[in-house]
Order: C-alpha cells, then structure tokens, then sequence
C-alpha cells in the first residue's frame, strides 16, 4: 500500500481509493449488493464529488452544516455535492430529531429558532435541550424548524456502508482513517509483512453482520441501554472466529457488570456463565457473595480452586475461599500470605512530591550508587520484543491482514505461542547460548521506530539497553519470557517500577515503590512472587513524606 503525502491536497482521497481496492480484491465474495454498488458508483464520480463523500466520512457524525463543508482542494461545495443528491447518498432537507438539531445548531441559534416555545430562552445549551425535549416535538426538515436558518443541513446516509467497509480492511471498528495520516506524517511506522491469500480477519458474511452487531450493542451498552436489552440482540449470535469470539466475550462481561451494579444478580450469573471472558468465573463467586448466596459461591470457588485457568484466578481464589468458610461456619482456614520480600522504608522531604514518588526514590537511589531507571513494564517487555521480533511478526494465517498492524491478531490467543512453536524456541535458545545480546542489538537498529506491541522505543534509549544487557543474566531474562508468554495480556503488566544497575559489578536489583496510603496490586504481587521464586532480586520502597521542619 502506498503512503501519499499529506502535502498533496488529496491525500485522503487516495487513501480512500486504496481502501476500496484492497477491499474489492481480498473480501470480493463478502460484499453484498449495496457494497458492490458503491465501490463501482464511487469510482464513476467527479473528482470533487469523491473528494467531498470522503471529507464526510472522516468526519464525527451523519448530518452537517453547510457553512462547515468548505474546502479550498474541493471548490464549490454545491456543485460536489450535486452528484451525490442525484445517487441520494446525500439527503437534503431531510426530517431530524430535537436531539439531533441540538447538537448541529449552537445556544444562540437555538434560542433564536425556538425563543417563542422556550420559557427560559438564555438558559444553557443542556437546559435548552431539556426544554425542547419537553415540548415532545415530531422530528421535520429545517426549514419546518427554523424558516430563516440562514445555512443548509445536509444528511450523509451511506455512513453504515462505509463503516462495513473500514471493518473489512482493518479488521475493527476501533481503527480509522486518521492511521493512514499519521502513517503519511511518519510519525507511526509498521513492520511489512506479507499477506498471504487466506490472511483475512472475516471470513464469512455472517462474520460481518456479527461483528456490526456487537459494535452497535457495546455502543448502545456505553449510551445506557438496558443490559436486558443489549443481551436480547446478542441471542443466538455467535462464532468460531477468534477475534469475534473475544469481542462478544469483552461485551457480555461489561453487560454482567452493568447487571452487577443495578444489583440484577440472576442476570449476572447468566451472562457470566455463558461468558469466555478470563475473569468471568471469578465475576460469578463474587455475584454469589454480593447476593449472600454463600453455599453457591463456596462450592464454584472450590471447584475452581481444585483448577484454575491462570495465577490471576489462583490469586483470588485464595482470598476468597478462607473468606466463604467464614460465612458458612466453618473452621478457620489459615490464608497463605504474600512471598518473602525485602522492604526499604524511606523517608524523604516532602517538597519533593511534587516530582512524583517514582521519580523521587529513583533520584535518592542514584544518589547512593548505581543508575536508576523508571521503567515499570517497559524494560522487560522491549527486550522480549526485540529478541523474539521474527516470532511475533511471523506472517502465520490469518495473523496480519492489513498494512496498519501495531502487532498480530491472534496475540492473547492460547495457541499464540503454539502456531510460533519453532520460531519462539530458536529464539528464546538464544538466552542459552549467549546469542542473545547481538541479536537484540540488531533488532534495536533495524526496525527502530516500528510500532509493536511490545517494544517501548521513547523509553528504551541506547544507555538504558546496554545497561540492562550487561547486567541482566540470561536466565533470568528467560525466566520472564517463558511467564510473558503463559499469558500476556495478565503478565505483561505489573512488574517494578524502578530498575538499578551497579556498573563495573555486574548487580541489579529491581524496585517496586509505593507512596503514602498505596498498596501492592495483585499483578503486582504475582510478579513478586514471581520474582522471589526465580531469585530475580527485587525490593519494596515505601515512602513517606517527611514535612518541612
């Protein structure tokens, strides 16, 4: 795919043609009627024409004022846009909403169109609308609202169109077209790897229509619609395809604790067992405490305890079964407490605070010997990346299927690791035989600056490289991969905030801090645990601000 430079007045035109021609080529046989239309009707249009429909569907929204559709590339904006009403793909004078005229039209042209209907005409913009709200007023063009509105509003209605469009070549609807500016501007850069034939996000038909309905639901969940109701849309829906699976799991899981806060503790439970999320399970023990059903919640807990699907689960899981003993009558079970580790207890002034407690404690330490980074998840994390680079960017089907890719699609898949086998065992055996080093090296160079899913590259400067590969052992370095890779969405996160190397000594130590009235997280404490088990050397500062005298 070619980057067309911002400096040409119609980069986004071209962008937009790419779109439409990667579409045409690789989802050809997932277009239906109305796709298939406006791909070859677009083609057919005048320059301005296009140039125009694109500056819309950049845009937030559906309706648009005429005084705000002006472009000095495009020309007359009446003369573009003329093509367009003759398709209907623009609307002119059509009927709109209260709502949707509130949100076009600013306080002062309210007030003017509805001052004889308003009790309280120079009241707030919020205020105007819950008066207009009141009047229980039919939706009607414009002109049947305000004669005199001395612009136009014209109706874009191929927005649905477009938006099928934009899922099938970024395989989402979170991703826009802003990824092709910043891609143009250089600012985001993305590794190139090849598509292969069956390297597509959506395979089906029904895979589009599935993934518009869950966009639509969480949206409509967002807006404050009734679980009851988003859960209603969802029946039946489902999918073997991985990334739909994990979409509609993420959105039943914000349902269940929708559900959970409106205190529908039936519905709750229902989601969450029909639900794959990773703390769903976890989700259902708590609805069961939080509604007193205290025999249920013991016996999924112990059931789950007996094998549970990560460290996260364990983790919670030993909290709460001594807790649910308790409120059966049970016996007392002891609770197994945090691992071992070594505390620093600092007091520092408090005029420093306003740095912040990270950087505090990270100055005070370097001032006592060593070099101390901030690098919370980043340092370990980076080096990952950037020796296991081949292995994530492998063009496995179905992993990468479109040029704006920060890393690959099935990443928090459980066979991940599994579909790399080989790649990540050539790479991870560079810790064993000392390779490791140069190889990181040479990915720092070669792909600086491409994005990642794991590689920090502001954070991660020459210094702070070198460093970490002189003192960092190769086994403990493996030890975090082989966990990073257990499970990354849980484990890349939480590990300590500060890094000290003692040059000329070959030491380091790694330093979690915790200001006044903080406490450890449960990430955080399974990577101490972590920590502690493998001999990572790690420590616990907690600050507390000593006031000036």
């Amino acid at each position: 795919m070619i980057a067309h430079p911002v400096d040409d007045p119609l980069y986004y035109l071209h962008n937009f043609r790419q779109v439409l021609s990667w579409v045409e080529q690789r989802y050809a046989d997932l277009l239906d009627a109305d796709e298939r239309g406006f791909i070859q009707a677009f083609a057919s249009l005048p320059v301005p024409a296009q140039a125009l429909l694109v500056r819309m569907v950049m845009r937030k929204g559906q309706w648009f004022r005429s005084d705000k559709l002006a472009y000095a590339e495009i020309g007359d904006t009446q003369a573009a846009l003329a093509p367009l009403l003759a398709l209907g793909w623009v609307e002119a004078d059509a009927p709109l909403t209260v709502e949707q005229l509130w949100a076009l039209l600013r306080k002062e042209e309210l007030a003017h169109c509805f001052g004889a209907q308003l009790a309280r005409p120079r009241a707030g913009k919020t205020d105007l609308l819950a008066q207009l709200q009141a009047l229980a007023l039919a939706p009607r063009p414009l002109a049947d609202w305000c004669a005199d509105f001395p612009v136009r509003l014209w109706h874009w209605r191929l927005q649905p169109v477009c938006d099928r469009l934009r899922l099938l070549f970024f395989g989402n609807l979170y991703q826009d077209w802003s990824d092709f500016v910043l891609a143009d501007l250089g600012l985001y850069r993305y590794e190139q790897v090849p598509f292969s034939d069956d390297s597509r996000a959506l395979c089906q038909r029904a895979e589009v229509d599935l993934a518009m309905t869950l966009h639509a639901s969480a949206e409509r969940l967002e807006q404050g619609a009734a679980p009851a109701e988003v859960l209603a849309a969802l029946h039946g829906l489902d999918s073997a395809n991985p990334w739909l699976a994990r979409r509609r799991a993420r959105l039943l899981f914000g349902i269940g604790q929708q559900c959970e806060r409106a205190g529908d503790w039936d519905l709750a439970l229902q989601v969450y067992a029909d639900c794959d999320h990773p703390q769903a399970r976890i989700r259902q023990v708590r609805v069961y405490e939080r509604s007193e059903q205290w025999s249920q919640a013991h016996a999924l807990a112990s059931r789950m305890a007996a094998a549970p699907a990560n460290a996260q689960e364990a983790q919670a899981l030993a909290r709460m079964l001594p807790r649910l003993a308790r409120k059966l009558g049970g016996p007392a079970q002891p609770r197994r407490g945090p691992a071992p580790m070594d505390i620093i207890e600092l007091e520092l002034p408090l005029t420093l605070a306003s740095q912040g407690v990270e950087e505090a404690v990270r100055v005070h330490l370097q001032e006592a010997g060593g070099v101390v980074h901030y690098v919370e998840n980043t340092l370990f994390n980076s080096l990952f990346g950037l020796l296991c680079w081949e292995a994530i960017f492998a063009p496995v089907p179905g992993a990468f299927f479109h040029p704006f890719q920060v890393g690959p699609q099935d990443l928090h898949d459980a066979d991940f690791q599994l579909r790399r086998g080989e790649l990540f065992e050539r790479c991870l055996g560079r810790l064993d035989d000392g390779s490791h080093r140069a190889a990181i090296r040479a990915c720092y160079t070669a792909k600086q600056g491409l994005q990642s899913p794991f590689v920090a590259w502001q954070m991660l400067d020459q210094d702070l490289l070198e460093q970490a590969l002189e003192h960092l052992p190769a086994a403990h370095l493996k030890a975090c991969f082989v966990r990073l890779l257990q499970d990354i969405r849980a484990n890349r996160a939480g590990m300590p905030d500060l890094i000290q190397f003692w040059p000329g000594e070959g030491r380091y130590r790694m330093v979690e801090v915790k200001g006044p009235g903080d406490r450890l997280q449960d990430n955080q404490l399974r990577w101490l645990a972590f920590c502690h088990e493998h001999g990572l050397p790690v420590t616990v500062c907690h600050v507390r601000w000593t006031p000036p005298a």
